[in-house]
């Protein structure tokens, strides 16, 4: 398994966000976007000035960085590939299958699955394993919205969504790095939470090839890895499904994965981490600060075992 630690990373390749809060224009630009809608100028603008959730003074991490500083390992698993490796990466014409206990399974075209659904635009913690952090702001989809779509029966549990496996398309996939296609998992409680996202964009763009084009599932409370890309299945069932991390390392990748700085990584601490545009650590936040709004979901969990 090949990852590169936060404290590899030069002062020189991580440039300082210089941005501010300003939440009032931020909530008013925002609450006036729909499905379909391409964020202006002035909206983004009024975006890149907000941090992490309403309250904050986070700043955003420069989208330069949150686009070429990636875990993608269809593309390589150096940061700096994917952005390189998935330049040439077709999206169009995309196709999401539904499958499991389904009332139906069926095939989404990409624009149907998320045809007349409200459109998100959401400022979230992204906080990653190897202990390096950002703040980006998101456009898509609450994964709850499409899962009605999904007609899934009363006794699913679990939610299943894999990547497209296609190694012609995706270079790193002709290497046994991980167990391909790529796969990820959550409850279908915690799915059905409204702070989950399936992601279009970023920063009031289409997503990049190498953040998960078309379709990427976001979910901030999360270590990143919980969130798969270039999503082409969901499967419902009731028993928890293997996922690939958890499958290919489970002594340092648990199912859940929730942001917990008391759990290390077998490797490392999780305790702090570096925000990539900032020099200095700052302490990791339970459930990545999100804790008021999920911490119901795990009630009588031992989190330290759950990991």
């Amino acid at each position: 398994m090949l990852i590169r630690r936060s404290d590899d990373l030069k002062s020189s390749d991580i440039t300082p966000e210089s941005v501010c809060l300003d939440r009032r224009q931020f909530v008013g630009t925002a609450g006036a976007l729909a499905l379909g809608s391409v964020l202006t100028p002035a909206t983004l603008q009024a975006l890149s000035r907000t941090g992490g959730q309403p309250g904050t003074s986070e700043k955003l991490t420069r989208e330069a960085d949150a686009t070429s500083y990636n875990n993608f390992y269809e593309f390589g698993t150096d940061k700096d590939e994917p952005k390189d490796q998935a330049k040439n990466f077709i999206t169009k014409p995309w196709t999401i299958s539904v499958d499991g206990m389904v009332k139906q399974p069926k095939t989404f075209a990409f624009d149907d699955l998320i045809k007349g659904l409200a459109l998100q635009d959401r400022v979230y913690r992204h906080r990653c394993v190897e202990a390096w952090s950002m703040v980006i702001p998101w456009q898509g989809v609450q994964v709850r919205d499409v899962i009605n779509r999904c007609d899934p029966l009363p006794s699913a549990k679990f939610v299943e969504f894999t990547t497209l496996l296609d190694p012609t398309r995706m270079p790193g996939q002709r290497r046994s790095v991980l167990p391909w296609p790529y796969t990820e998992a959550l409850r279908l409680d915690e799915a059905m939470h409204p702070l989950a996202l399936l992601v279009t964009g970023m920063y009031g763009k289409p997503l990049p090839n190498q953040n998960g084009a078309p379709l990427k599932l976001v979910v901030p409370w999360k270590y990143g890895f919980k969130g798969g890309k270039s999503i082409v299945r969901l499967r419902f069932t009731d028993t928890m499904p293997h996922t690939t991390w958890n499958d290919a390392a489970p002594s340092e990748y648990g199912f859940f994965a929730n942001v917990n700085p008391t759990v290390d990584h077998p490797r490392w601490t999780q305790a702090k981490e570096r925000r990539i545009g900032q020099f200095l650590k700052i302490p990791t936040l339970m459930f990545n600060g999100y804790g008021q709004q999920v911490a119901s979901l795990y009630s009588g969990m031992d989190l330290r075992k759950s990991y």
